[in-house]
């Protein structure tokens, strides 16, 4: 379940922090966190900031330092290395559980609107591109693991 944190200072509201609210024997606080900076209402308009990973207290600590001097919106959640096409379509398939199972408890709670219509039409955009592209073929295990070791020896070495 996502856990909203409104940052106040000393004017009011000056930014969000949502991250998952996990037990404290979760598997997921041992992998890498990100964190996604962006806008916190319609009126700014400018394209989301991905930084990480990190681990997680430490992605907690950035956000809450950022969120709590400017009004943005800062979503911090774990990174999940799976290594072929079934595992994603697996931790999709979870995803999508979850929320069926969270929207049968809210029960057609609709508070952002009717936004079905446009998701629609940027997949069908998506679908076209994919099509006139050709789809690349999925890296294995062994090319997913090299690059987990480049990211991780790029983050050791970097500022040296």
């Amino acid at each position: 379940m996502p856990h909203v944190n409104m940052r106040t200072g000393h004017d009011g509201p000056v930014g969000a922090l949502v991250t998952l609210d996990l037990p404290d024997d979760s598997p997921m606080l041992g992998l890498p966190w990100i964190i996604t900076f962006g806008p916190l209402d319609d009126i700014d308009e400018w394209e989301p900031v991905v930084c990480g990973p990190y681990e997680r207290p430490h992605a907690l600590a950035l956000a809450e330092s950022v969120v709590a001097e400017e009004q943005f919106m800062a979503v911090v959640e774990p990174l999940v290395p799976a290594l072929s096409p079934d595992e994603i379509r697996g931790e999709i398939a979870a995803a999508r559980i979850a929320a069926s199972d969270e929207s049968a408890r809210i029960e057609a709670s609709d508070l952002y609107g009717d936004f079905d219509d446009v998701v629609d039409e940027e997949l069908e955009a998506a679908a076209e591109v994919d099509e006139r592209a050709g789809a690349r073929p999925a890296p294995d295990e062994a090319e997913l693991r090299a690059g987990f070791a480049r990211i991780a020896e790029l983050l050791t070495e970097r500022g040296r």
